[in-house]
């Protein structure tokens, strides 16, 4: 049975949205950033990040993290793929051009898109978007995400979903890594079709039901 490292409120929400969706079963071990706590290395302090156990198994210190027997693997996106793979079935790669396809966009989606949908987020959950330089630098990168959100809505305009014309992991992968941008009222009406996908995305059961549980996690 695959193991999952992390918490809901990481981009582990990304593995146990996709889990969801597969109805595959795993046993999920909670680990906690380091940084959200005031001394992840107290003898008390909870199982996290910092925690030599934790460090044994990744030594990035980072989640989340799978584990699947003896096999060891990180990164979020590559982990879906992963996942998506070994289960099979529609949410999969239906051949080799579609699983070139799928970890395209997850690059893409990576290097183009989320540090930027990032910085968005957390100019708003720090307090810094209404302040002059927070409203500079939310700006600034909403226009490095014109053109790749630009691409992304032409895709989605001619496609419908990421790959293959289905909901698939590629879909879950791109989806998690927008839902950063949306913290920043009204970008994503200026791309109208990746806005009714994402909530499309977002009225899935699946993600309904991980959400819910990341939203009952401490904050």
């Amino acid at each position: 049975m695959l193991t999952i490292y992390g918490v809901y409120r990481s981009r582990a929400s990304r593995n146990f949205w996709l889990l969801n969706e597969i109805d595959m079963p795993f046993d999920h071990v909670p680990v906690i950033q380091g940084y959200r706590l005031p001394d992840p290395e107290a003898e008390n302090a909870p199982f996290n990040t910092l925690s030599p156990g934790f460090l044994s198994i990744s030594p990035a210190g980072a989640v989340p993290v799978l584990k699947d027997g003896d096999f060891v693997l990180s990164e979020s996106l590559a982990m879906n793929l992963y996942v998506a793979r070994k289960a099979g079935g529609p949410l999969a790669p239906a051949d080799a051009r579609e699983n070139a396809l799928m970890e395209q966009w997850a690059l893409y989606g990576v290097t183009a898109i989320e540090a930027h949908a990032l910085a968005i987020m957390y100019a708003h959950a720090e307090g810094r978007a209404k302040s002059p330089e927070g409203e500079a630098e939310i700006a600034a990168e909403v226009a490095r995400l014109r053109r790749p959100l630009g691409v992304l809505n032409s895709h989605l305009r001619e496609h419908g979903h990421m790959v293959g014309g289905r909901f698939t992991v590629a879909d879950i992968n791109m989806a998690e890594i927008l839902r950063y941008a949306q913290a920043e009222p009204g970008l994503l009406s200026g791309y109208p079709e990746i806005e009714s996908w994402l909530a499309a995305c977002h009225a899935r059961p699946a993600f309904k039901a991980m959400w819910e549980r990341r939203l009952a996690e401490p904050a």
